[in-house]
This record gives structure tokens, sequence and C-alpha cells, in this order.
């Protein structure tokens, strides 16, 4: 017993840190799963245990507000930022890691003041736009300018890029393969991981975007995404804390299955881009 119980208190030893930080990462989500298992009377009081569970209250989320119209709008703007940052990023990494012309390394020191650029310097002249192209109430001001690509995504796509050989290339060059051909049939499939993990960080962005939907959308609540349905449903039941966590539970757990899904090639992605420059 002694033995056994020796390397069992060393590994908790050597992990200590480890240890500490899940747990500090773990004790709020889980006090939220059992918060919203709570009746009205015991949520936010000294009982962290449910007396009774009551599952019924993910029902009441939903009855008590729009909750699947708000996840509906989620899903089309995260789903269509992330397709049209893909569809312009990806080229525009390629162009700026494996093509050789004037001016490369001057747009890429422009598209990194770009990550530096606070997005509140820009708010007023954009708002401005989109208000006279009449789009402000709706989710277009924030899903159409992906179609330009996204700073971030260029930047660490073209770092992953840069780790695949130039041999790849030179042969589907060689085999006649054009610029375009070779992107999509040679560098998007070795590109796989670095392109999922910059799909997944766009995509948790804006499911997570709260500024820019209050900023265009607030006006129309049809087009409310959860973020900004959250913030309204915690006000209208800032009492029926159990209530507003059971919908904070519903709100978080599709990007739980979706990183649950994808989590391998996320790391991979993360751990696989080159700092070569």
């Amino acid at each position: 017993m002694r033995t056994q119980k020796q390397p069992f208190l060393l590994l908790v030893a050597r992990h200590s840190v480890a240890i500490a930080l899940c747990v500090m990462f773990v004790a709020p989500v889980l006090f939220l799963v059992l918060t919203s298992f709570m009746t009205s009377d015991q949520a936010l009081t000294s009982q962290l245990w449910p007396t009774t569970w009551h599952a019924e209250n993910y029902a009441d989320a939903f009855t008590r507000a729009p909750l699947l119209r708000y996840l509906v709008n989620t899903v089309l703007y995260a789903g269509l930022a992330t397709v049209f940052m893909l569809l312009a990023s990806i080229p525009a990494a390629y162009g700026l890691a494996k093509l050789r012309w004037r001016g490369r390394q001057t747009m890429m020191i422009a598209i990194i003041c770009m990550m530096m650029l606070p997005p509140q310097v820009t708010t007023v002249p954009l708002y401005l736009f989109w208000a006279n192209a009449g789009l402000t109430g709706s989710l277009w001001p924030l899903i159409l300018p992906m179609l330009a690509g996204d700073a971030f995504s260029i930047f660490l796509l073209r770092q992953f890029m840069l780790t695949i050989p130039d041999e790849y290339l030179d042969a589907a060059r060689v085999d006649g393969a054009g610029e375009w051909r070779t992107l999509w049939k040679v560098i998007v499939p070795m590109a796989r991981p670095g392109i999922a993990a910059a799909a997944m960080f766009q995509f948790f962005y804006a499911w997570n975007d709260y500024y820019g939907p209050l900023l265009y959308a607030s006006e129309n609540e049809q087009a409310w995404t959860v973020s900004l349905g959250l913030a309204s449903f915690r006000t209208m039941h800032h009492v029926e804390w159990h209530l507003v966590s059971a919908a904070t539970m519903l709100t978080i757990l599709p990007i739980v299955v979706v990183f649950f899904f994808a989590q391998k090639a996320f790391v991979q992605g993360v751990t696989l881009t080159g700092v070569k420059g």
C-alpha cells in the first residue's frame, strides 16, 4: 500500500499546478450546471448541490425566450462568416507564403498592423457605410466583410503554409498544374490542420461575439444572436437564476460539441504552425 500510495502522491505533486488550474476552470462550469437544475429558491444560496433536480428548467428557458431563433441566427452568422473567411483567407495566405512578388513583405506588415488595430477605431465609419447601404438591423454587416478575409486568419494560415516544402509545389507545376490547381489540390489537403484551426478560431469568435450584434442588430430582435439574446434574457429574468443558468448551458453546449469533434485538428493546427518569416 505504501509503494502504491507514494507514486500517486508523487504524480499529484508533479502535476499540482495543472490540477489547480483544471479545478479553477472546471469549478465555474460545474457550478453553472448544478444551478441550472435547482429551483428559484435554492439558486445562489449556500446550498451548492440541488436538493431536487429540475430538468424542466431547460424547457422553461425555451418558452420564456426565443432561444431557438437566437441559436439559428448565431449558426448562420458563425457558419457563413467562417466559410467566407476561408474562401478569402486561404488564397491570400498562399500568395504571401508561396508566391514571389514585389511588395509581399510590405503587405505582410500591413496585415500585422491590421491585427493590432482596435475595432473601435473603425466603428463609426463602418456603421455609417452599412447604414447608407440599408443593412443595419441585420447580421450582414458582420458576415459580408469576411469576403475580404481576416487578418489573423491570413497570418495563421500563412505561417502554416510556410512549413509545407516547396518541392511539392514544384512537382505539381512540372506536371502542368496552375497556381489555383496547386493551391486546391496540393496546399489545401496538406494544410487541413491549419485551416481547421483558423476556422474554429473564427467560428468561436462569431459565436461569442456580443459587440458586433449589439451594434448592428440590436434594433431588430429577429436578428439577435445567442450572446445578445442571453444578455436580454438575464435582464428580464435577473431573479430566476436557475433559468438563466439553463439558458447559458444551452448556448455553451453547441460550442463544446464542435470542439469535442474537432479538437484533434485544432490542436494539431496550432502546434504545427511554423514561425518562419
